[in-house]
């Protein structure tokens, strides 16, 4: 890379592996300083998670160099430039393409693209197009990409790797290679930690291995008959609850989690279209008494009639990237216990869960908004264990 003898770079870990903190928080910089006419375009798939992500990255990286001083950040819209000579890097979400289109420049040209979690676009067909609007009018360019590979061998980037092309180099690296002093102890130990209760969660996340050999989201479920006396001895209850009417469904479930073990088991439902707020109310209030009950925090009218009715809930906190920080977590417990007697439609929810596809069929790194309902529950259900978790990505 530094000797710049090829055009596309696509940087493949796990977790700390330090491929982002290269490109944005050295390679960039540096590429602008020596070249006075280029600019920089990063780009993620969902603009919302810019500022959260790779401007963050870009800016340590800065710091770490001691050259902060020289660039000047901007954070609506995210922008940062080079004051000595007015050189940009520039942020853009795919979901507003119009913007990269209609990008105008004060001189020179785009000279540099990264696309952070490549893996999250929809196939090579919406990155060449992509890049047919941004490399034009400059003597050389660097397309960066740099994600986790996904699970699946049928996922679309892991698949293109193995094309061979001369002007592509593929790197892949893990954390094993990065000082540790950068990771530090908490890190370390919640990669031993994982590695040593699921090895195969492990290999993927921290070593970034392609482990899967289809598309389903979740492996780790398991159907496991709960008798009540069971159910009786379960201390700790947790409950979510996805609202839903005419088309979808409302989905409630119940919970317990062992956090020594770290298996969740599912063992009761409410699943059906077309109950009202009160009629829901009343059938979950014989499930949850009192306890507190997280619901999807974009319905606060629901939730505020639920409260009327008599039951303890509040809004899940959302984020940019809660739903893939909620779903990684459940992939992540050693088990996921669902009594499918108990919750057929939770049960089929989570084995029948898979990933998105694009066009050509391939597997991305999406979760299809769709069949979800008890997932989306769970989800919510969970929140304060998920936001506890220390994730990081």
């Amino acid at each position: 890379m530094e000797a710049h003898r090829h055009t596309f770079y696509m940087l493949a870990g796990g977790r700390g592996s330090a491929k982002s903190s290269f490109v944005g928080g050295i390679r960039i910089p540096l590429s602008m300083m020596e070249d006075p006419d280029i600019h920089v375009v990063v780009l993620r798939k969902v603009g919302n998670t810019i500022k959260n992500s790779v401007l963050p990255q870009i800016v340590w990286g800065l710091e770490q160099m001691g050259i902060l001083d020289r660039f000047r950040i901007k954070m609506s819209p995210p922008e940062i430039t080079y004051k000595p000579t007015g050189q940009k890097i520039l942020f853009f979400g795919l979901d507003d393409p119009a913007k990269v289109k209609s990008i105008k420049l004060p001189f020179g040209y785009v000279g540099i693209v990264w696309f952070e979690e490549l893996d999250q676009f929809s196939g090579m067909e919406e990155i060449r197009n992509v890049l047919q609007s941004l490399l034009r009018g400059g003597p050389s360019y660097q397309v960066f990409g740099t994600y986790n590979p996904p699970k699946s061998r049928n996922s679309w980037v892991n698949e293109e790797i193995l094309v061979d092309d001369p002007d592509r180099l593929v790197h892949h690296s893990t954390y094993l290679t990065v000082p540790r002093e950068w990771l530090g102890p908490q890190f370390l130990a919640e990669a031993e930690k994982l590695k040593a209760k699921n090895e195969m969660a492990y290999r993927h996340e921290y070593l970034g291995e392609v482990t899967g050999t289809g598309g389903a989201v979740f492996e780790n479920v398991k159907e496991l008959p709960m008798n009540d006396e069971l159910v009786r001895n379960f201390d700790r209850l947790y409950y979510g609850l996805d609202f839903g009417f005419a088309v979808d469904p409302l989905a409630f479930v119940s919970m317990y989690y062992d956090a020594k073990h770290e298996d969740l088991y599912v063992f009761d439902e409410i699943y059906q279209q077309k109950l009202t707020n009160s009629q829901a109310a009343k059938m979950i209030r014989k499930k949850a008494d009192t306890r507190e009950i997280i619901a999807d925090s974009a319905e606060p009218k629901s939730i505020k009639e639920m409260r009327d009715c008599g039951l303890h809930i509040n809004g899940a906190r959302k984020g940019p990237d809660s739903v893939d920080h909620g779903v990684k977590w459940l992939q992540d417990r050693a088990h996921i216990y669902i009594d499918k007697r108990r919750c057929p439609n939770t049960y089929r929810e989570f084995i029948s869960y898979e990933y998105e596809r694009n066009r050509q069929g391939q597997f991305i790194s999406a979760y299809p908004d769709k069949d979800n309902h008890a997932i989306d529950a769970v989800r919510y259900g969970m929140e304060r264990m998920i936001r506890g978790s220390n994730f990081s990505f």
